[in-house]
């Protein structure tokens, strides 16, 4: 079979990689490059070249803005976030992301809402409003994609754990009436008679309690953009109470804020310290129905305090009815770093401890609300969970 890719492509591909010390070889003079190949070959140097990298886009913000132009014609969207998270990595370009002209240009994804935060503090006046527009375009695109998936997941799981068994015509649940009469059966009347109705039960109370407990080191920016969206979904439904909690040797309650995510992630103030313990017992008193409370820790378990105390903590959280479940991370993205030692000492506490990417998370919290084993839905879901002895 031959190759479909001809050799001046391959040439060409060739130089593109190889980049501008290349430039007089023969193999670039071959590839025959076009003026937007060596816009594209600038666009690359300028970032990944060291001798190109001299110069310094770091010194002018119109440089970057039309580097940043460039990139966004020559390279699909994936590939153009990449790129800026390597230039504010390599170019120190978090002094320019400052600069309202600059932000305007910028992709937005989930990775520079983390840099804004870790640079709220010091954002200008004159920035901010720019600032959260570029934050809103990333939550209103992450709702578009998580918000339905978790409602119907949420919701769909309440209504099987509140089941009745008188209920009004309009709360049948048709499938499991239907099943569980199958013996009633009448061949002559081809039918079946209902004696067992099952229906969906209705409350105007919450019927679940959800506190999700987030860690605002720096290393978990991903985490808290995701988690800050689907606590705002979470508090939109009512028959769920939603409290979101921030910590790091502080404790920061942002329930109130949860209208609106933006101001949520506003109210970051990424790095410090971590208290673990702390922020559990922050969480454990606002705990009013053990059997009904599902807590979500979401942190790499890096613990600043001292690790018995955290561990009696948790015992004692498990112990009065509260189901918890440890999240290293919420995100997509590698292996996450966190404390293995306490990861598998919280799963051999009875709460699993695992990364779990933000798809995934609807249905983990659908499997939580329905009291089922959480570490059976891991092993079905390739997800490792921590191993660890109990402390």
């Amino acid at each position: 079979m031959s190759d479909p890719i001809s050799p001046a492509e391959r040439l060409r591909r060739w130089r593109l990689v190889l980049g501008g010390e290349s430039a007089e070889s023969a193999a670039a003079r071959a590839a025959g490059l076009s003026a937007d190949d060596l816009r594209m070959d600038a666009a690359l140097g300028s970032l990944y070249d060291e001798r190109e990298r001299r110069g310094g886009l770091e010194s002018s913000s119109p440089n970057v803005a039309r580097w940043l132009g460039d990139i966004r014609t020559y390279f699909p969207k994936s590939v153009v976030q990449v790129m800026q998270r390597d230039a504010v990595e390599r170019l120190n370009l978090r002094r320019l992301l400052l600069e309202p002209e600059l932000l305007e240009s910028v992709e937005p994804d989930v990775h520079l809402i983390g840099t804004l935060m870790s640079l709220n503090g010091v954002i200008p006046e004159r920035t901010k409003a720019t600032a959260r527009q570029v934050v809103r375009r990333v939550v209103e695109e992450l709702e578009r994609r998580l918000a339905s998936p978790l409602r119907q997941a949420v919701t769909g799981s309440l209504n099987r754990a509140a089941r009745n068994r008188r209920p009004r015509h309009s709360e049948i649940d048709w499938p499991r009436t239907i099943k569980a009469n199958l013996k009633h059966y009448q061949p002559e009347y081809r039918t079946i008679v209902p004696e067992t109705r099952i229906g969906y039960g209705r409350r105007s109370s919450s019927l679940r309690d959800i506190v999700l407990c987030v860690d605002q080191s720096g290393s978990m920016a991903g985490s808290i953009v995701y988690s800050s969206v689907f606590a705002a979904v979470l508090a939109s439904l009512r028959a769920v109470r939603t409290s979101l909690v921030f910590f790091d040797t502080a404790i920061v309650d942002m329930t109130e804020k949860l209208a609106d995510p933006v101001d949520v992630l506003f109210g970051v103030q990424l790095g410090g310290g971590t208290d673990i313990g702390g922020a559990l017992g922050y969480c454990q008193s606002l705990v009013l129905r053990p059997d009904e409370t599902i807590l979500v820790l979401i942190s790499d378990l890096i613990e600043g305090g001292r690790k018995e105390a955290l561990y009696q903590r948790v015992a004692s959280i498990v112990d009065s009815g509260v189901r918890m479940v440890a999240l290293l991370a919420l995100e997509d993205g590698g292996r996450p770093v966190f404390d293995a030692e306490v990861g598998g000492a919280f799963t051999a506490l009875g709460v699993p401890s695992f990364a779990c990417t933000p798809d995934l998370f609807p249905d983990l919290m659908a499997n939580a609300i329905q009291k089922r084993d959480i570490e059976q839905w891991a092993a079905a879901q390739s997800i490792t969970v921590a191993r660890g002895r109990q402390p």
